[in-house]
């Protein structure tokens, strides 16, 4: 390499207290019913996917959402794999309690692991079905699926399932004004059927 043809850049110290940037995502402020549904969708190819491990405490997990301004944390193993979901619900929830009551204990003896949705019990939407869908659809999907969240899944480049996205009540709400009740619905597909008789 012949150095004559390179200059050498200004350098100086690294400041305090600095941050790294982060992916920047920014939906639309407003929105309606009747706009495309990916318009309310978090893209994790946009946006960092917040995670934490299954063994970090409850106190942790809310600190992290607070930290990162969500309500849902991907709860992941060694290898990066999702092995459940814990939400803001869960952590400030009546499950908290539930589980003091059956277990004994306080708060801080709980871990994520012992309050998550397992990834065998979360149910996805595909990410074709979420492009060809409005907010309406997406809307009306977690109300009957009695979930505050849904998962959007494609397939990537080597054929193996991933996480592409989220969609929530919250942020459905904050583009329409419109609140989505969920609680009055049996939870999820399984419960639906139970409550049916099937």
């Amino acid at each position: 390499m012949n150095s004559t043809n390179y200059k050498t850049l200004d350098h100086t110290l690294l400041g305090s207290e600095v941050k790294c940037l982060k992916p920047f995502e920014e939906l639309p402020e407003k929105a309606t019913m009747d706009d495309p549904a990916i318009s309310a969708m978090t893209d994790l190819t946009k946006s960092a996917a917040m995670v934490i491990s299954p063994c970090a405490n409850l106190k942790e997990a809310a600190e992290r959402m607070v930290a990162s301004n969500v309500q849902l944390l991907f709860v992941t193993n060694q290898y990066h794999h999702v092995i459940g979901i814990i939400t803001s619900k869960d952590v400030h929830g009546e499950r908290v309690m539930r589980h003091i009551a059956e277990h004994g204990g306080n708060r801080d003896d709980i871990m994520v692991r012992d309050l998550m949705t397992p990834q065998i019990k979360i149910e996805v939407l595909q990410m074709e079905d979420v492009r060809n869908s409005s907010i309406g659809d997406i809307a009306e999907t977690l109300r009957r699926m009695g979930r505050q969240h849904a998962l959007v899944v494609e397939v990537d480049a080597q054929g193996d399932q991933a996480i592409r996205g989220v969609l929530s009540t919250t942020q459905i709400r904050k583009q329409t004004g419109i609140t989505i009740n969920t609680s009055d619905v049996a939870s999820g597909v399984a419960g639906m059927q139970a409550a049916l008789g099937n």
